[in-house]
């Protein structure tokens, strides 16, 4: 695999600062710290299935315990992955039914269905996405995951994720956060760095919550709207 090339340069930038209320955040925030991870699509998927509905670091202790089951390995191959007994993974701290998940991208990574990364680097984001989410416990977002901190894809707004939404609310003073297709349609003038405005949106999101960015005072329609984006 390649070293990315920067996630957010120079031309991203002035394209989402066109954006009167992504200015904002953007001067607030700072420039974009993104690095997507070099990992295989099937080691991602993996470690997001064990992040589901869990705190960061316990997520992190459970898989430290999950690798440390196939000593010398940097992560289990698919094959290992199967080759050992469903209690062997339970005993990490997943549950049935990501074990279940677990086994199951083992399986289809074995199989051809989760493709390497190099494979992954030529197709397309809904192709990706039409082809991963026949997995057990994988959807959408969590392709759209994948694509943004694994394969670096920069046009993918998660319409569905509560903190991109979130950030949206309190940067543009919204009393209540816009609905995934009303993001959808401000957020398609963003195009094709969508990926970078939900990294500043998910930042003003923790930013609120930490009390570090005060949100503006809710108020209606958004004037501040990229020309052509309907609200």
């Amino acid at each position: 695999m390649t070293t990315p090339r920067p996630f957010a340069g120079p031309t991203a930038l002035r394209h989402l600062r066109q954006d009167p209320v992504l200015r904002a955040v953007i001067r607030r925030i700072g420039p974009c710290t993104l690095v997507p991870a070099l990992r295989d699509p099937y080691e991602a998927l993996v470690r997001a299935i064990a992040h589901q509905q869990v705190h960061g670091r316990a997520a992190e202790a459970i898989l430290g315990r999950f690798v440390a089951l196939f000593p010398g390995m940097p992560f289990p191959t698919p094959a290992q992955v199967l080759a050992m007994p469903a209690e062997a993974l339970r005993g990490c701290g997943l549950s049935g039914n990501k074990v279940a998940a677990i086994r199951d991208i083992a399986e289809k990574a074995a199989g051809g269905l989760v493709p390497s990364a190099r494979v992954a680097a030529r197709l397309p984001d809904e192709a990706l996405v039409e082809r991963l989410v026949a997995i057990r416990g994988v959807g959408r977002w969590t392709v759209e995951m994948l694509l943004i901190f694994t394969l670096g894809r920069r046009d993918v707004l998660p319409i569905d994720d509560f903190g991109v939404r979130e950030g949206w609310r309190v940067s543009a003073g919204l009393e209540a956060q816009p609905k995934p297709k009303e993001l959808a349609e401000i957020g398609a003038a963003w195009a094709p760095y969508r990926s970078v405005a939900a990294w500043y949106l998910w930042r003003a999101a923790d930013a609120a919550k930490a009390g570090s960015l005060k949100p503006k005072a809710a108020k209606g329609p958004v004037p501040g709207a990229m020309p052509g984006s309907a609200l």
